[in-house]
């Protein structure tokens, strides 16, 4: 089941997200996308962790669309078909994270 946590991050630095990620059981990564930058249609074979760090970012995740901005985090569970855009018209860092198997 897909969760999304508004302002959940909010004034907090990454290094603080990643701790919590990494105690949870996530690795945390950063991904760095330019405006219009799209990845459709990925599936993986475990929960995933995405929250955005400098600006907004939407999500689809099982056809049903999240708009994201930084701080908030949502939960991707395994086999989840999701796509991750940059709409917006700039870079967006973001941190991703899987849940170790």
């Amino acid at each position: 089941m897909t969760a999304v946590m508004r302002k959940k991050w909010v004034g907090q630095p990454p290094e603080a997200i990643c701790e919590d990620w990494r105690r949870r059981g996530f690795s945390c990564d950063v991904w760095i996308d330019p405006p219009g930058r799209c990845w459709e249609d990925f599936v993986h074979a475990v929960d995933e962790l995405v929250t955005p760090l400098d600006g907004p970012m939407e999500f689809e995740i099982d056809g049903e669309v999240y708009h994201l901005d930084p701080g908030d985090e949502a939960f991707i569970p395994a086999g989840a078909l999701h796509s991750a855009r940059n709409r917006s018209h700039q870079t967006v860092r973001w941190l991703y994270g899987y849940r170790s198997s």
